[in-house]
C-alpha cells in the first residue's frame, strides 16, 4: 500500500508535467464549463443546471485521452523501464494511474460545481452523493479505458488515432454536446450502446431530479462492470519496454470491453427508459422557460373606466 501511494504521488507530478494530460484533464473541462454556462445557457440558472451533467460528463470522459497519452509517452521515453526495476508490479502501475487521474479530476469537478452554484446561481445541485458516486465510477472506468488503449497501441500516433475514433462517438452521441432528445430515433438507439450515454444521463438525473443511487443503479452497475473488465484486460496487455510490441489482433481486445454495454443497449432499446426520460427532462426545461417568460411579461394596463374618460360637466 505504501508503494502504491508513493507511486500515485509520483504519477501526479509526472502527469502535471505532461502538457497533453494537463490540457485534457484541467484546461479543457473549464473551457467547456464556461462555454456551456455563459454561451449556450446564457447564464440562465435552470439551463446551467441541465447542462451541468454534460459538462461533468465531458470532464470525466476526457480523462481517458490524457491518461492513455501520458502512459504511452512514459513507455516511449523509457520512464516505465525505470519503474520496472523497482518493486512495482503491473497492477501497482495501473491502479496508481487511476488514483492519480482521480486526484487530478476531482478538484476540477468541485470547482465547476462551486462556480455553478455561486457564479451562475443554480438553485440546487441535486443529490451530491449521487453526483460524487457517478463521477468516481466514471473516472475510474474511463481511466481504465485509457489504460487499455495505452496497452494495445505501440506508438503515440496509434494512440491518437484510436483515441479520436473512440472520443468522437462518445461526445456526439451521448448527449454531452448535442441534446439527446434532438438526435434522430436511429441515432438514439445507437447511443444506448455507449457507456458515456449512461454517465451523462445519470448525472442529469442526479442534478435535475436529485436522484439517489438506487434510481441510478443501472448506470452505476454497468460502469462498475466495465471498470473491472477494462482493468483486467489492461493488466494482461501491459508492457514496460518500448521495444515490446503488440500484434494487430490484440487491438481487437478493445472491442471486448464493450460487452456490458452491448447487452445493456439491447435491453434499453426494447425498454425505452433512457429515451423517454431524456424527452421528459427537455419538456420540463421548456415548460419552466415558458413559465418564466410569462411571468416576466409586463402586465397590461386596465382600460380606463367611462367615469375617468367622460368629460366633466362645468358649472
Amino acid at each position: 500500500m505504501t508503494n502504491l501511494l508513493t507511486l500515485t504521488r509520483m504519477r501526479v507530478r509526472l502527469a502535471l508535467r505532461n502538457k497533453m494530460f494537463f490540457f485534457f484533464s484541467l484546461v479543457m473541462p473549464m473551457v467547456f464549463f464556461f462555454l456551456y454556462s455563459a454561451v449556450f445557457a446564457k447564464s440562465d440558472p435552470d439551463t446551467v443546471a441541465y447542462l451541468l451533467g454534460p459538462v461533468l460528463g465531458l470532464n470525466v470522459m476526457g480523462s481517458f485521452w490524457g491518461l492513455s497519452a501520458a502512459l504511452v509517452t512514459f513507455r516511449e521515453q523509457g520512464i516505465l523501464r525505470r519503474f520496472h526495476v523497482s518493486p512495482v508490479t503491473e497492477v501497482d502501475m495501473l491502479v496508481s494511474s487511476i488514483f492519480a487521474n482521480y486526484a487530478l479530476t476531482l478538484p476540477t469537478v468541485i470547482v465547476e460545481l462551486l462556480l455553478a452554484k455561486f457564479m451562475f446561481h443554480v438553485p440546487s445541485l441535486g443529490n451530491l452523493f449521487s453526483v460524487w458516486l457517478l463521477i468516481t465510477i466514471g473516472v475510474i472506468s474511463f481511466g481504465s479505458l485509457g489504460l487499455v488503449i495505452a496497452s494495445v497501441t505501440n506508438t503515440m500516433q496509434e494512440t491518437q488515432v484510436l483515441n479520436q475514433l473512440i472520443w468522437l462517438p462518445l461526445i456526439f452521441l451521448s448527449g454531452a454536446t448535442i441534446p439527446f432528445a434532438s438526435l434522430s430515433t436511429v441515432v438514439q438507439k445507437i447511443a444506448l450502446f455507449l457507456p458515456a450515454t449512461y454517465l451523462v444521463h445519470g448525472l442529469k438525473k442526479a442534478i435535475m431530479e436529485a436522484a439517489g443511487p438506487l434510481k441510478l443503479l443501472v448506470a452505476i452497475v454497468s460502469l462498475s462492470l466495465w471498470f473491472v473488465l477494462t482493468l483486467f484486460l489492461s493488466s494482461q496487455l501491459f508492457r514496460w519496454e518500448p521495444e515490446a510490441k503488440i500484434g494487430r489482433k490484440a487491438k481487437l481486445y478493445v472491442a471486448a470491453t464493450a460487452i456490458p454495454f452491448f447487452l445493456l443497449g439491447i435491453w434499453e432499446a426494447k425498454n425505452g427508459r433512457v429515451i423517454s426520460e431524456e424527452k421528459a427532462a427537455i419538456q420540463r426545461l421548456d415548460a419552466a422557460e415558458k413559465a418564466r417568460e410569462q411571468s416576466e411579461k409586463p402586465a397590461s394596463k386596465p382600460e380606463a373606466t367611462k367615469s375617468e374618460t367622460a368629460p366633466q360637466d362645468h358649472k
